[in-house]
């Protein structure tokens, strides 16, 4: 008896874990790596802070990457643990969609046409922003 692709595909599938937990992880562990790696190079970091955002910040662009890292760990392994799902999961999706307006508006005002700056980013964010959303709209669905 021989088994279609779909079939072992179906079979493979219904091993894994719902679909809401694994978005919940895949949120959680973006969340967390990216905190993680603010902490230990926050300058990698502060290039995407712009000469006129700079003064708008209350701390240095150094700090605030640093401060963000924290915060993100912590809301990074919520996520992960299940725990204040919903606070952190908006937290995530107001941030990300924030941080697509803000590097869509950078890319726009240096030289779209040309490049801009940071397009790349946007692009991938604009995801990201969107699994958070799903994972809020999931924690609340579901009343946590």
């Amino acid at each position: 008896m021989s088994n279609t692709l779909a079939e072992r595909g179906r079979s493979a599938a219904a091993r894994l874990p719902p679909s809401a937990t694994l978005a919940r992880w895949g949120l959680g562990g973006m969340v967390l790596a990216a905190g993680v790696h603010k902490l230990l190079d926050p300058a990698a970091w502060t290039v995407y802070v712009v000469d006129w955002l700079a003064p708008l910040l209350v701390v240095s662009p150094t700090a605030f990457m640093v401060i963000n890292g924290y915060l993100e760990v912590g809301f990074g392994l919520a996520l992960l643990a299940d725990r204040y799902t919903a606070v952190s999961s908006l937290v995530a999706a107001v941030s990300l969609s924030a941080t697509c307006v803000y590097l869509a508006v950078v890319w726009a005002t240096t030289g779209a046409v040309d490049g801009g700056a940071f397009g790349d980013v946007p692009a991938r964010d604009v995801g990201l922003a969107g699994l958070a959303w799903a994972v809020l709209r999931e924690s609340l669905t579901r009343g946590e």
